[in-house]
């Protein structure tokens, strides 16, 4: 059964100025490298649809959602803040990107597919119920989580991040929801620096320090996530797939290769196939490097699509 890929074209008409490492680039970049490395004509390719108003608001504020409206600018650009932008675009761009998963989740429950990747921006794992920050307007991964708890009624869903960025905008929203299990790791004291307050029992996210590498990721996924993920025997598992914890990655510290992407992917795989029917939507998140972004996009969609 194919993995899908999704992704819409509004999703390549946002940017935040030539300067701003989170571009267009980084989806031409992935596109390239499946093209070049054989995979995108194995993958199934769908265009997302917007997400619904009503589907914004299961996990964001009307008021954020107001406020995003009303700073869209007609032209040029609106800054939210120094690194978090908007363009005539961009709105239209973030609907698309929230209701890429949806798609995703609707075709595998109608077992038209059993794993998925969207490739989207603006990225979404920062996005608060009522803030947009860190380069992300709507948070992808939890409009989609909230959209299929209560579509398809899910009582174990876990979600997992391996960011170089830690994930606080899901970390905020599911907090001590006994419903989810949040695994991540990422690279400790810096962007965000931002936690949930007394964060529950069902988030496992775990900060490292700089230079970090795959071999202690791998090691924090066996000892930290693994035992408690196999506990909680998950029905269906989401990832905020960020590839900046590359090694040639400028905006992390971390010592990653791409073959530690494609063995954590391949982990969840063994896990969806044993407790989920083989169930996971991955997100697109960080990763600006654009030669480390395709190359690790490329291993983690084949490790999916277990090719």
């Amino acid at each position: 059964m194919q993995t899908l890929y999704i992704t819409h074209p509004e999703c390549r008409l946002h940017e935040m100025g030539d300067w701003h490492p989170e571009s267009p680039f980084r989806l031409d970049a992935i596109n390239d490298h499946l093209i070049s490395s054989g995979l995108q004509g194995l993958l199934e390719e769908r265009e997302a649809l917007p997400a619904t108003e009503v589907d914004i608001l299961r996990v964001h504020s009307s008021k954020h959602l107001e406020y995003l409206r009303k700073m869209s600018p007609a032209e040029g650009y609106a800054e939210l803040d120094p690194d978090t932008i908007m363009n005539p675009h961009t709105l239209s761009a973030a609907f698309a990107a929230a209701g890429a998963g949806i798609v995703a989740v609707d075709a595998i429950m109608k077992n038209e597919a059993h794993t998925a990747f969207c490739s989207v921006r603006p990225p979404g794992h920062h996005a608060r119920p009522g803030q947009a920050m860190g380069f992300c307007f709507f948070n992808n991964l939890a409009v989609t989580v909230a959209y299929t708890l209560e579509k398809y009624g899910f009582k174990r869903i876990a979600i997992i991040d391996f960011d170089v960025h830690h994930g606080n905008g899901t970390e905020e929203m599911f907090n001590s929801d006994a419903r989810i299990l949040m695994c991540s790791i990422y690279q400790d004291a810096i962007f965000p620096n931002v936690y949930a307050q007394n964060a529950g029992s069902n988030m496992v996210n775990i900060g490292v320090p700089a230079n970090t590498g795959g071999e202690t990721l791998r090691d924090i996924v066996e000892t930290r996530w693994m035992p408690q993920l196999e506990d909680f025997q998950p029905e269906f598992i989401f990832v905020s797939a960020g590839f900046d914890g590359h090694r040639d990655d400028m905006l992390g510290g971390l010592n990653m290769h791409e073959s530690d992407y494609a063995w954590i992917t391949e982990r969840l795989v063994k896990l969806a196939d044993r407790t989920a029917g083989g169930r996971i939507v991955s997100f697109l998140e960080g990763g600006y490097d654009l030669s480390a972004l395709g190359r690790s996009v490329a291993v983690h969609i084949k490790a999916l699509a277990k090719l």
